[in-house]
């Protein structure tokens, strides 16, 4: 299985606008941070967690011509609002995306044009499909495990994180059930949102992430959705085996 991280940013993404401090200055590539997504081959089969604002960079950064489905996290913006650049995977035969009901409800009300079978031909024909969680299914070919978790410690928005056999992928998080813990049990690598060392009230810092990736029993902890206030060398530094994603990285599990 090859996991290619497309983006491994925050909703500001990295550098920030107007923003001059040493991270978004930096001249190390991998401090330049797309919104977070991540793409999963296996065999033929080749899907794309998230379609952000730079989901159509992502796609010719990494020179893809095909794509079998899309799985989404949740509704957010930086994880959505690429999804009208699913036309050119979506013209010759419809596109299912995944998600649990509260996120497929919000996609299908707000982008209603692409899940319309009349519409204008330039439009993404999509089909949504609900997931259950901690239900495992075959897309493309690829074992999916959704894992449910909560985006905020205020408002506990349900969200997917997702397990695709020995790779586990969890973002925007705050709070893990038992149960998903249980669900990890055995996972090799984990990708787990982590967005500064300071507390947030709606994601993991840097040290909840690495005791929650602790916990699932994770041979390897890869830190992503980061924001610019740590740079890549100082993350990749804070533990001896949790380590910075960055765009552009390819692991072959």
């Amino acid at each position: 299985m090859k996991i290619t991280f497309l983006g491994t940013g925050t909703s500001h993404g990295i550098p920030v606008i107007a923003c001059h401090c040493p991270v978004c200055t930096s001249a190390d590539s991998r401090d330049r941070r797309y919104r977070s997504s991540i793409m999963v081959e296996d065999g033929e089969g080749r899907i794309v967690v998230d379609t952000g604002y730079e989901f159509r960079l992502q796609m010719l950064r990494c020179d893809v011509d095909r794509l079998d489905a899309v799985l989404y996290t949740h509704h957010h913006a930086d994880h959505l609002s690429g999804i009208d650049d699913l036309r050119v995977f979506s013209q010759k035969r419809n596109m299912t995306v995944y998600s649990n009901r509260e996120t497929l409800s919000y996609i299908k009300d707000h982008y209603s044009y692409a899940f319309d079978t009349h519409g204008f031909p330039g439009n993404p024909h999509l089909s949504a499909v609900a997931l259950e969680p901690l239900v495992e299914v075959k897309i493309a070919g690829i074992p999916v495990l959704p894992l449910p978790v909560e985006h905020g410690k205020v408002t506990h928005m349900p969200i997917f994180g997702y397990r695709f056999s020995d790779f586990a992928y969890i973002t925007d998080c705050t709070y893990i059930p038992d149960e998903v813990f249980d669900a990890l049990q055995g996972v090799k690598v984990l990708a787990i949102g982590a967005l500064r060392k300071r507390p947030h009230g709606a994601h993991f810092s840097f040290d909840e992430a690495y005791e929650a990736g602790k916990r699932a029993g994770a041979e390897r902890i890869y830190f992503t959705h980061i924001n610019h206030e740590t740079g890549y060398n100082e993350i990749d530094s804070l533990y001896e085996d949790a380590f910075s994603a960055y765009d552009g990285l390819v692991l072959e599990i």
